[in-house]
């Protein structure tokens, strides 16, 4: 069950990237953010979702975009997944679920994939949940970011 609804402001949080440095949310107002949370890394799922955004990140860089991307893992398998894939974007560390929690991320066994837009004032356009395709998805939230323009 997702609590951020489409209009409302995304909660703000500060948790750390794969390097160890705080990431807070709010820091980057001014730019739309792709804020997505998956289950775990090195899955196939999880996997092909982060490839998929990898794949299209000079689109959403040229777009003025943030893509960021959240689960429970620890900085050191963010580090190891972020290096093995060549990801382009921060990888942050959920490992408590404050962050999840907050936003009300959740599945039955493993954490729910859900991804947020959210605009450049904070609110939260579009929310993709449940059985998403990794690359319709990606796709889909770049249309999104084009009808915000």
């Amino acid at each position: 069950m997702v609590n951020v609804k489409v209009g409302e402001v995304a909660p703000d949080f500060t948790i750390p990237d794969q390097d160890g440095k705080p990431v807070t949310l709010s820091a980057f107002r001014g730019k739309v953010v792709v804020l997505y949370f998956y289950p775990k890394d090195f899955t196939s799922g999880c996997t092909k979702e982060a490839c998929h955004f990898r794949d299209s990140y000079e689109d959403f860089t040229e777009a003025g975009v943030e893509v960021i991307g959240v689960s429970a893992d620890s900085q050191e398998s963010h580090r190891k997944f972020r290096d093995a894939y060549l990801l382009p974007f921060s990888l942050l560390s959920d490992e408590k679920g404050e962050v999840k929690k907050l936003y009300g991320v959740s599945g039955s066994l493993l954490p729910a994939r859900v991804t947020f837009v959210i605009d450049k004032d904070g609110i939260v356009r579009n929310v993709f949940s449940s059985r998403i395709d990794m690359k319709a998805h990606v796709d889909e939230a770049m249309k999104i970011i084009k009808s915000l323009s």
